[in-house]
């Protein structure tokens, strides 16, 4: 699974015009790599509690096949956010994909771009009544016991189901650090507890008898590439890995690297696996109004796919391209084919000062008028800067989510499954469907080959009335 985190359509559009723009064309005609798989379809990304969602929730859908309520990971809707009591109850844990293939004998490894404690990769593993308790001074931090409500870089190293999988690669090395030390970069921990979890996985491996290696940046990375060990931490950043076109790339891996290292990992169980890869840094940058980096790091996902395709047989492994929650990014204006996408509109507002062909609906970016005029935003100095914001009409700190459907691609086995307007947390039941995997019907039990020839014999039967009634016509 390929998670696009805010990945909305509109990104999509934008991102693929700027792939074609790159390459010397006009842009528009150009495809995604995964927006050539032969199945598309449309996930509603709403939360139990939330009209508009955020990446907790969501995660807790499309990864553990329910959702849930706005902030809270891996847990039903009976937990609250903030309630640590109510998420001890063992009755509202909530069993992710990645569980599911763990329970058949499958290796499980997770990608990310943001640090590996943050909602998204958090969802395949973490049981969790508020998002942000990555480490145990956010549990104290809510009035809540970290020794009873467990934080998430804890759970990740001593709880199941992620003290078994055997690729972790991300960023967040603060979490799991004490706050007395800083890390091989200088960022200092966030742990008030004093210990120090890396130190502890490396431990736990060490006591298992098993090969590991933890890594902190790409040299150290390229260096085990071939010869991996069983087990694989990777923490490339302090905090979330940089966005790629600022990052100091001899220092710190590609999503694509990153993706291909995994695969090649987890391919050695004969069982199979479950890989879950995000693009984390897409949402970063549209919070920020930046579009240049946001449409960046969703080129980087679309090459992280086209490589997962050549290194992945299409008839025996099914890939799943998907987003998240959508973003308040829009795609405007009637530009002449080939305008640059980051670039301004051809057109000028009806108030006579241009606008650019993206902009979004709030967030940091927005400018005071001057005398009730538009600000002309083209005259900005730092224009053409990947850190240059696009305009936003309602002032935020922060952009916020979009709340619209957002698209998922499929390639592989029973890709057609993934067709249609569903809830987002049919995906990972669809994906269990094809893999055989977690509760309900699966494509190989007993149940579903009858259902199948069930459903043979019904569209049999409906033919022959509809050719017999044409018949008596």
């Amino acid at each position: 699974m390929f998670l696009g985190d805010g990945m909305s359509v509109p990104t999509l559009a934008a991102a693929r015009t700027l792939l074609g723009q790159n390459q010397g064309r006009t842009g528009e005609e150009s495809q995604l790599s995964f927006e050539d798989f032969p199945t598309v379809g449309l996930a509603k990304t709403y939360c139990v509690n939330e009209q508009i969602p955020d990446s907790a929730c969501t995660a807790t859908a499309y990864l553990c096949g329910v959702k849930n309520n706005h902030g809270t990971i891996g847990v039903t809707a009976a937990v609250p956010r903030r309630d640590c009591a109510a998420s001890l109850d063992e009755s509202t844990h909530l069993a992710s994909i990645a569980e599911w293939a763990l329970r058949d004998d499958r290796d499980v490894g997770i990608v990310t771009t943001t640090r590996i404690t943050h909602a998204s990769p958090a969802g395949t593993y973490a049981k969790v009544a508020n998002r942000r308790w990555e480490n145990d001074d956010r549990v104290v931090e809510d009035g809540q016991d970290p020794t009873i409500c467990r934080d998430i870089a804890h759970q990740l190293v001593h709880m199941y189901p992620a003290n078994q999988f055997k690729v972790i690669l991300g960023g967040g090395r603060r979490e799991f650090r004490p706050n007395t030390t800083r890390d091989e970069e200088n960022t200092r921990g966030r742990r008030t507890d004093g210990r120090d979890i890396i130190e502890e996985w490396q431990q736990l491996r060490a006591a298992q008898n098993v090969s590991y290696n933890y890594v902190w940046n790409r040299e150290q990375l390229m260096n085990i590439s071939e010869s991996l060990p069983e087990y694989l931490l990777g923490l490339f950043e302090g905090s979330h890995m940089q966005y790629h076109l600022e990052a100091n790339t001899t220092m710190e891996p590609t999503l694509t690297e990153l993706t291909e290292i995994a695969i090649r990992s987890l391919s050695r169980n004969e069982n199979g696996f479950f890989l879950f890869v995000e693009s984390g840094r897409i949402d970063h940058a549209h919070h920020d109004n930046y579009v240049h980096l946001a449409l960046d790091e969703t080129l980087h996902l679309h090459a992280a796919v086209q490589r997962a395709t050549e290194l992945l047989s299409e008839e025996d492994s099914l890939v799943v391209v998907t987003a998240d929650h959508a973003h308040v990014m829009a795609f405007n204006g009637y530009s002449p084919r080939g305008s640059s996408i980051i670039g301004r509109s051809n057109e000028l507002g009806d108030d006579g000062v241009p606008y650019m062909t993206i902009s979004y609906t709030n967030g940091p970016g927005a400018r005071a008028q001057v005398d009730g005029v538009r600000v002309d935003v083209t005259n900005d100095s730092d224009i053409g800067s990947i850190w240059w914001r696009s305009h936003a009409e309602v002032p935020l700190e922060d952009e916020t989510h979009g709340g619209d459907d957002v698209a998922v691609f499929a390639r592989g086995p029973h890709h057609a499954l993934f067709t249609g307007l569903y809830e987002q947390s049919r995906i990972p039941h669809l994906m269990g469907y094809a893999a055989c995997i977690g509760p309900g019907l699966h494509y190989c039990s007993a149940a579903a080959r009858s259902h199948a020839h069930l459903a043979t014999i019904v569209v049999l039967t409906l033919v022959y009335l509809l050719n017999y009634s044409r018949m008596l016509k």
